[in-house]
């Protein structure tokens, strides 16, 4: 097979992710002064598949960051069951790459229409999505031609966490943020073969993160499924243990991945539980767990950026371990790009 679009759009990420920190200037700083004005008591998400895992990164660096809690509003609340939230005091924030799924513009409109200050990240900013809502980023990611979200997810948690840089005045963010393309293009480089030669005739794996990391833990499960046909599942590593760990047997594939921050002995821990009851444990991550296969993660980062550069080397390992278990990875059955749910 030539070079897929899935790959093409993998190598993209640093530079899309460039694109949108150098143009996307002003619609940050709009979008955060007027958080600042607000001082939202709560924020509230809408999104569905990877933009919902966009959704729950955001959701734990707003938290860990701001001390605000963030919470997702399910899009058929309004565009099914025809309720409107009551949101005075509170911001929305809709994340779609395409901006065209029914239901999450419905949902946006109910949200205004509620009191709340409402945002976008979107791909288009000509979009309906764009055009229900208060503030929008657009993500300058430039077309995304294969089924699988990879840039556009990339780039919409990069919008997001510029958003709250830029509404905290995190500097420390800030200069994180000006330095993370370099580190996705090192990501890249990552060579994570002894996942993909475990995985090559697998039928089940665990993703594990916390924090952050949990969100990046469902996106990369999401990404096995949809492009390589394996049935992988995500959970936190405080979940794992409280039942899922029970069906774990002798060699059963375990992806734990992590960051630099309060959340990695915990992580590092479970890891190496799941190890000694059998299972055979990939770690991307900083630190070491007892008898896991440690996979090459990339430059140190801010805490709150890690896990997304993980995302990376994960897009990299998926698109290949596609093909080698012979499927197109820019055409899996019975998806499309954009799904226009209502």
């Amino acid at each position: 097979m030539s070079r897929t679009l899935m790959r093409a759009e993998v190598e993209e990420i640093p530079e899309a992710a460039a694109r949108f920190l150098d143009r996307a200037r002003s619609e940050v700083a709009g979008a955060a002064e007027a958080l600042r004005r607000l001082d939202p008591v709560l924020i509230a998400t809408v999104a569905r598949g990877s933009s919902d895992h966009a959704a729950t990164y955001l959701k734990y660096a707003v938290e860990i960051a701001a001390e605000i809690p963030v919470a997702s509003i399910g899009p058929s609340v309004a565009s099914i069951y025809g309720r409107r939230p009551r949101l005075a005091g509170a911001a929305c924030i809709g994340i779609s790459q395409s901006g065209r799924s029914p239901d999450i513009v419905a949902m946006m409109q109910a949200a205004e229409a509620g009191g709340a200050l409402t945002l976008a990240l979107t791909n288009d900013p000509a979009s309906p999505l764009a055009a229900s809502v208060g503030h929008v980023l657009p993500l300058h990611a430039g077309p995304e031609r294969s089924v699988a979200a990879t840039k556009t997810f990339v780039v919409s948690v990069v919008a997001g966490l510029a958003l709250l840089a830029e509404w905290r005045g995190d500097d420390a963010l800030r200069a994180g943020l000006e330095r993370l393309p370099d580190a996705f293009a090192r990501a890249l480089g990552c060579d994570w073969t002894p996942l993909a030669d475990r995985l090559g005739a697998a039928e089940s794996l665990y993703v594990i993160g916390r924090g952050p990391a949990y969100a990046i833990a469902g996106e990369t499960a999401l990404k096995f499924k949809e492009t390589c046909g394996l049935h992988a599942e995500s959970y936190s590593a405080a979940e794992v243990l409280h039942g899922p760990a029970a069906i774990i047997g002798s060699a059963f594939p375990v992806l734990a991945l992590g960051a630099d921050d309060a959340a990695l002995p915990g992580l590092l821990d479970t890891a190496g539980r799941l190890a000694g009851q059998g299972a055979e444990v990939f770690l991307a991550a900083p630190g070491m767990a007892a008898s896991a296969t440690s996979l090459p993660i990339g430059p140190d980062v801010h805490p709150l950026l890690g896990p997304l550069v993980r995302i990376v080397s994960v897009y990299a390992c998926v698109e290949a371990l596609a093909r080698r278990r012979g499927r197109d990875p820019d055409a899996p059955p019975h998806l499309n790009k954009v799904t226009e749910t209502r």
